[in-house]
């Protein structure tokens, strides 16, 4: 029998390597879309013929209600979101809506039109913020330091309300830093990746960038699309922290794209204080271990191997 998934969030970086990951899982796959005159498809452009698109909005409800009553989804993946930690600071409201809100309208159109569905919930790192214990796993409290990290706490708690309050299959996903040849220009990690290129092609003299310091346990968004589908596969639903358990700093991932190209970082880069957060985040760092033992995860690629990916992509 083939499964049936419903991806909100498609056209970002997780949703089109989950897309591909399904597809070849040999799912019938529905992506909901946000209805606008320009449709960003670029990350799923090679997809457009197997994946069946839904108009809607994680602000919306009947939307969602209506994307529910049409893919009749087995699984949903909630990887829609304002995800752009910054813009949280200038947009709190937007953000707690479609970040927490969202959640909220999504979980209760599976339980009145899909009660059986079962459910992905993609949270985040930036829940734990000011870390209170390193590494951190399942059992971290969650210290939130920004509008995003609070609204993605909301939303992993409402994920857990449904699932005492209703039964559902609902798990989250504690995913820490993920990055691709696919992430946005504006994420500090294809800022880094792209500079290294043109600088070294000619095209751009400098990079500036904000707290050089900040720590984060990086990996492959391919390799943590692979566990949102484990959780779903599992006999009980549970929450399960997705990481590398190494962390490097934003230094070490401009040292190591720059050494890639040929170039000493330190020529190139400039700290401006403009790129600084409000309130700072300076060390995440996993503890997957219960993904391991449970799921049987692992990460597949290491740090310096996803840089160079990164970098020998943006030159194509």
């Amino acid at each position: 029998m083939i499964k049936t998934a419903l991806i909100t969030g498609i056209t970002g970086q997780d949703g089109s390597y989950l897309a591909e990951f399904l597809l070849g899982k040999g799912y019938q796959v529905y992506g909901l879309v946000r209805p606008t005159s320009t449709p960003s498809t670029l990350r799923i452009a090679h997809l457009i013929d197997k994946v069946k698109f839904i108009s809607g909005d994680l602000g919306d409800m009947v939307s969602l209600i209506r994307a529910v009553e049409t893919a009749q989804p087995d699984e949903v993946y909630n990887l829609g979101a304002m995800s752009f930690v910054p813009d949280s600071w200038s947009q709190p409201e937007k953000v707690n809506d479609i970040v927490a809100g969202g959640v909220g309208r999504l979980l209760e159109a599976i339980r009145m039109i899909q009660p059986d569905a079962r459910f992905y919930q993609a949270s985040s790192s930036e829940m734990f913020g000011e870390v209170l214990e390193t590494p951190q796993s399942e059992t971290t409290p969650f210290n939130p330091q920004s509008p995003y990290g609070v609204a993605k706490t909301a939303g992993h708690r409402l994920v857990e309300v449904h699932r005492r309050s209703y039964g559902t299959f609902a798990c989250s996903g504690i995913l820490f830093n993920h990055e691709s040849p696919r992430r946005g220009l504006e994420f500090v990690t294809r800022k880094i990746t792209r500079a290294a290129v043109m600088i070294k092609a000619g095209k751009q003299d400098r990079l500036a960038l904000g707290n050089l310091a900040a720590k984060r346990d990086w990996g492959f968004a391919g390799d943590y699309v692979r566990a949102m589908w484990m959780m779903l596969q599992q006999d009980e639903p549970d929450d399960y922290v997705i990481a590398t358990g190494e962390a490097h700093t934003v230094r070490d991932f401009c040292r190591s794209a720059f050494r890639w190209v040929g170039l000493d970082y330190q020529k190139y880069v400039d700290v401006d204080p403009a790129f600084f957060r409000p309130a700072e985040v300076e060390f995440l760092l996993g503890d997957s271990s219960k993904a391991k033992n449970v799921l049987g995860w692992s990460p597949k690629v290491k740090f310096d191997e996803l840089v160079r990916l990164m970098v020998d992509q943006e030159g194509e």
